[in-house]
């Protein structure tokens, strides 16, 4: 609560004997009756207001600290000493930054940020982030990008860093360096999460907390009071992640969580907002979404003052001033200060006529005060039934002289010679002015008081953070005979990939070692996928269980909440539905525990609306399985342009640990799931696994004998050629455009005797990757005898023109076009989607069995085998337009 007073009267109340009669009365009902009482009648006398017309916000309490100072905790620490440790981290993290940009090079690097933060961060290090050990799974603390040479800078006094890696900030190619913000790829052993790309770290720490609840309501792991901390800015906040999924924490009351925003006032090119309170907007925006909120914008020495204040006006005078008024106040000094804001009432001016200029100027605000910070931390680690928000107002470039609280804060990289001169006397660095020239480190000695006291603070918390695990324990990966009834096919009976997925999916759940580690998560179209019959099998997540009874329980496939349930349904919010699966993804890492996530999409809504946060996948190592159904432009026949997808793999491949497929048939999918789980599970690889599913019914064939390689490598013969004809072709195909490729195989032979390899290819992506690899290696070596890739081992030895065809964009197979040696045509869906029949759109997008043909006969006349005659046939006897525009959706 704000720090309660009742004033003898407010400077501007016509009534003060009713004003004081008021607050007596609700004195006296909190003294003698309790504050649930007090609270009940303040609520009811709210809704009489309500019901006359008179209304007022409840989500905004006043400009003032929420705990009031007879509340706070006692700060247990050395204050002296926490000072001293903290200037040192203040330090450091200024030198590594100033000397990153000693050179030509121009590294950049942030200082203004950490300045701000260094308080934040300092409380949490010494008094309540808990490292992992054998006995306790650790806390999980996302730290704002910007900040990162704080991080470093204190692990520079632990030990953990040396002045070699600190002067290698920015420096990473020789793997020396320390990465410019938080990136686990970069620093395996040492950041947990990617958050610089801002706004991912918001949602990214929900689903976090999310997806440790989910673990240990199914009691996978202990409950062990253990918290996710993210540390976020104020500015960051307009980022839609960032406040997307509020109101999923409060609605299942994620007491696991702490956000502590950073309130500097200001964001990259100004303030964040200028004409109003960015710390009350948030307020409102938080305790809405359910959560508790903790305003830290006072430092203690505003505490007289505040006392002193018995008619309110100071009070008064802090609602009043817009944050670009602040900034101004930090900016220009106490004798602005004095004049601009305690000038504007008499009263004001009287309540600090005893201070000097210089008194007024060093007013704190709470988040650079340690005792404030961790009032704050304490009673957000002991709230339950809710996440908390600590909002910190501080100053952005706090201490650095010239740059501080102005616009331009953001982009400094250096500091005068004046102000570093400054810095350095406020925080009591032993250098002359000549040494200052050169930028030292400075490290005490190990048996420093200061060293010894932040050894003493870690080791009763467990240990260093942040700190990464790599590894876990491994899981029993079945063979492909799990699938066995795929690799044989499907019989007469018509189905899609996507019903095979769900099989095989229902098939490993069942298996022992793997089965119950095995977390499926949709976006609120599980029914779209046929995985309704796994809501009564498997149960949904529900962290509150299920207090209904559901419109369908009579049915056999009910819809079932319960709150050890294993299916994710994240509703419609692809973002989230993708964040828990990062979540998952790296569980294997957060809590010594592997889970297998599958998180199943209408491909067009992955990589293209969710793109930032794939590539942060990558970066933290997530392992898992992202499955984009209803994948193809031609195949998702009757949704439209917003639903059609024929990219999704361009964008796959552009995230470097992203294994990608695009199979047609159910024994091509069981070869590669079963591959993937062996990969990511049972040699721990670094990779997560994209795949595309169709929702296009048809039969499918028993696996080729020897055909497993060549599926995990990306391509491989499906159907040879009788070779009983000098005519002869090689067809390649993906997805459901593969039995288009056939069908045109069938018409080749039929009408014009020519014979045609066919080639399902798995993976261009692959391909190409594997080619690079090659080409590089032979560009490297010389005067050894030349590697071929896959591609070129494949098709050395065929004859004929190569056509392949996909449903996605021409680049897409054309990927492979350097290591193709024979004239090579590429077939596919470029331009906007559009609804029709699947036969439609084939022969609009120019990808149908007839084109193929055409594109075959094309070849074969380019190469002078046929004559043209056969071309210009095949266009009148298909009915094809030659005159249509080309792309046909543009």
């Amino acid at each position: 609560m704000a720090t309660p007073f009742i004033p003898g009267h407010f400077f501007d109340d016509n009534d003060p004997a009713e004003t004081r009669e008021w607050f007596e009365a609700l004195s006296s009902i909190v003294e003698n009756e309790g504050p649930e009482r007090a609270t009940w009648l303040l609520n009811r006398l709210t809704d009489v207001a309500q019901s006359q017309g008179l209304y007022r916000a409840h989500l905004h309490t006043p400009y003032l600290n929420t705990i009031s100072t007879r509340e706070e905790a006692p700060f247990p620490g050395d204050m002296f000493m926490e000072r001293r440790i903290r200037s040192l981290v203040r330090w450091n993290a200024l030198a590594t930054v100033m000397r990153a940009n000693l050179n030509d090079d121009e590294l950049g690097g942030h200082i203004a940020s950490f300045a701000s933060s260094a308080t934040l961060y300092d409380v949490g290090m010494n008094h309540f982030f808990r490292a992992p050990t054998d006995g306790h799974g650790g806390d999980l603390v996302y730290y704002q990008g910007h900040s990162a040479p704080g991080i470093y800078a204190r692990a520079f006094l632990e030990g953990r860093l040396s002045e070699e890696q600190l002067d290698n900030f920015r420096r990473e190619v020789d793997g020396k360096g320390l990465s410019s913000y938080p990136h686990p790829w970069l620093m395996p052993d040492f950041w947990q999460f990617p958050t610089v790309s801002m706004g991912l770290g918001p949602i990214q720490a929900i689903y976090q907390a999310h997806i440790m609840k989910y673990l240990e309501n199914r009691e996978m792991i202990p409950s062990q009071r253990r918290k996710v901390w993210a540390f976020l800015g104020d500015g960051e906040m307009d980022e839609p992640e960032s406040l997307g999924a509020l109101s999923l924490a409060g609605r299942e009351h994620l007491d696991n969580l702490i956000f502590v925003v950073n309130c500097n006032l200001q964001r990259l090119d100004g303030p964040v907002r200028g004409n109003g309170k960015i710390i009350q907007e948030l307020e409102g925006l938080f305790r809405g979404a359910g959560w508790n909120v903790i305003k830290v914008v006072w430092g203690r020495l505003w505490d007289p003052l505040l006392e002193r204040d018995t008619e309110g006006v100071l009070r008064r005078r802090m609602e009043e001033c817009v944050d670009g008024e602040y900034q101004a106040y930090k900016k220009n000094g106490g004798a602005y200060t004095r004049e601009h804001f305690f000038g504007k009432y008499p009263e004001l001016a009287k309540l600090v006529e005893h201070l000097s200029d210089e008194e007024i100027y060093q007013l704190n605000r709470g988040g650079h005060d340690p005792f404030k910070v961790y009032a704050a931390y304490h009673q957000a680690v002991n709230h339950t039934g809710q996440p908390t928000v600590i909002l910190a107002k501080t100053v952005k470039g706090y201490a650095t002289g010239a740059g501080e609280a102005t616009n331009k804060t953001h982009q400094m990289k250096k500091l005068d010679l004046d102000s570093l001169k400054d810095f350095r006397d406020r925080f009591n660095m032993p250098f002359s002015d000549k040494e200052l020239e050169k930028l030292p480190y400075y490290r005490p000695d190990e048996d420093s008081p200061e060293l010894r006291y932040l050894r003493e603070r870690r080791g009763a918390l467990g240990g260093s953070v942040p700190v990464r695990r790599r590894n876990s324990e491994k899981l029993e990966v079945p063979d492909v005979g799990l699938f066995g009834n795929f690799l044989e096919g499907s019989g007469d009976r018509a189905i899609s990939t996507t019903m095979a997925f769900v099989r095989m999916l229902s098939s490993l759940i069942k298996q022992k070692g793997i089965g119950d580690r095995v977390v499926p998560i949709v976006p609120d179209e599980a029914r779209t996928f046929g995985m309704e019959g796994m809501f009564r099998q498997l149960g949904i997540y529900s962290a509150g269980g299920q207090k209904y009874e559901p419109e369908d329980a009579g049915q056999v496939m009910y819809y079932r909440e319960d709150r050890q349930g294993r299916i994710l349904e994240e509703g419609i919010n692809e973002a989230g539905a993708m964040s828990g699966w990062m979540a998952a993804a790296t569980s294997y890492s957060h809590h010594n525990f592997p889970l297998v996530p599958f998180y199943i999409y209408y491909s067009m809504f992955g990589f293209q609306r969710v793109g930032d946060l794939a590539w942060a996948a990558g970066d933290m190592q997530a392992r898992g399985f992202l499955l984009g159904a209803t994948a193809g432009r031609t195949t998702l026949n009757g949704e439209g342009l917003q639903h059609q997808d024929g990219h999704s793999h361009l964008l796959s491949s552009t995230v470097p640990n992203c294994i990608s497929y695009d199979p047609t048939y159910a024994f091509e999918l069981a070869v590669i799931l079963q591959d993937g789980l062996r990969r990511m599970y049972a040699e721990q690889e670094n990779v997560f696994y994209y795949i595309t599913l169709m929702n296009e019914n048809y039969v499918h064939r028993a696996m080729p004998k020897g055909a497993e390689e060549g599926i995990r490598k990306g391509m491989y013969l499906l159907q040879e050629a009788e070779r009983k004809s000098k005519k002869t072709v090689q067809l390649l195909g993906s997805g459901t455009i593969l039995r288009e490729v056939e069908a045109a195989a069938e018409i080749l032979q039929d009408v014009y005797g020519v014979e045609a390899d066919i080639w399902s290819v798995t993976s261009f992506n692959e391909l190409r990757r594997e080619g690079l690899q090659v080409q590089r290696w032979n560009m490297l070596h010389p005067q050894e005898e030349a590697r071929r890739c896959w591609v070129q081992t494949c098709l050395a030895q065929r004859q004929g023109p190569i056509i392949a065809a996909t449903d996605y964009m021409k680049i897409f197979a054309d990927q492979i076009r350097p290591w193709v040696e024979a004239p090579y045509i590429v077939l596919g869906t470029d331009g906007f989607g559009r609804s029709d029949s699947r036969a439609r759109l084939r022969e609009f997008f120019e990808v149908d069995r007839y084109f193929i043909v055409l594109a075959a006969l094309n070849g074969l006349a380019d190469k002078g085998v046929i004559g043209r005659s056969k071309v210009a046939d095949a266009i009148k006897r298909f009915g094809i337009n030659a005159e249509k525009p080309y792309p046909p959706s543009v």
